[in-house]
């Protein structure tokens, strides 16, 4: 157990994971870079560590070391407590939960591998809100969802508010970066997935009486981004597009709240 420590300046270079965790773009360039993402909270820490990855450091106020006690006797990277005024100088908000990790990235999977085994994806295009993807993350470990397969521009699952929103579900649910977009559609539909994108535009097949849903087929829900939905291009790259039916002249759905009514919805029978 390393013995904590107690840094006392925001410019201490052995914090520099920790710093300006309210620059979006900064984050979004570091932290893949260094291989490194922040979990926040102590469930959200525990999940992370319980998922097999790597702590690089643990940043407490003094509060959470008592919570957090048997993370720190059975820890092997350094633990730093500092004062709850540090940890706003240094992160740039204040910390509510008082605990944050500095923890280690793994490789992703071929998406191949995923494709293999799963029966029910999420294939989610240029999703960016980070909000929206812990949402979808989250709602896909609830309803079981085997895989998520992310396009080229999707935001980072692993960025702070993504990992916040999930409460670690991004930990749970395996998932990979598809290739040339929407061409890396061809993959998933040449491992048997029968390809559905959401939308709520006119000539759409109401999802839960599509034959490949009603049948329990292998199945890939494509999800598009907040505002825009899908582009033209994915919608033609699918094998069927379908609706989630709306009362009282609601147009559509969130994206993540949408999601989570075609996850259930593909749910194997008597799940």
């Amino acid at each position: 157990m390393p013995e904590p420590l107690t840094p006392a300046r925001a410019d201490d270079p052995r914090l520099h994971d920790y710093t300006s965790l309210t620059d979006v773009e900064l984050r979004r360039r570091r932290e893949p870079e260094e291989g490194l993402f922040i979990a926040e909270g102590e469930k959200v820490i525990r999940r992370a560590l319980h998922a097999g990855y790597r702590m690089r450091s643990l940043l407490l106020t003094p509060k959470w070391a008592d919570s957090l006690a048997d993370v720190i006797d059975t820890a092997t990277a350094p633990v730093y407590v500092v004062s709850p005024a540090l940890a706003e100088q240094l992160t740039g908000y204040h910390v509510h939960r008082g605990a944050l990790a500095s923890m280690e990235r793994k490789p992703l999977p071929d998406p191949a591998e995923l494709l293999r085994t799963a029966r029910r994806i999420a294939v989610m295009e240029a999703v960016n809100d980070h909000t929206n993807i812990g949402a979808v993350y989250r709602s896909a470990a609830a309803l079981g969802m085997d895989a998520v397969l992310l396009s080229p521009s999707c935001a980072d699952p692993l960025y702070r508010r993504s990992v916040k929103v999930s409460m670690g579900a991004v930990f749970s649910v395996p998932y990979a970066r598809l290739g040339t977009w929407p061409h890396a559609l061809d993959e998933v539909r040449a491992a048997g997935f029968d390809v559905l994108a959401l939308t709520p535009g006119d000539g759409a097949e109401i999802l839960g009486e599509v034959a490949s849903v009603r049948r329990g087929d292998r199945v890939a829900l494509l999800l598009g981004a907040e505002g825009d939905g899908l582009t033209e291009r994915a919608q033609r790259a699918a094998d069927r597009r379908v609706r989630i039916p709306m009362a009282a002249g609601v147009d559509s759905l969130n994206v993540a709240a949408a999601a989570a009514v075609a996850f259930y919805a593909v749910a194997p029978v008597g799940s």
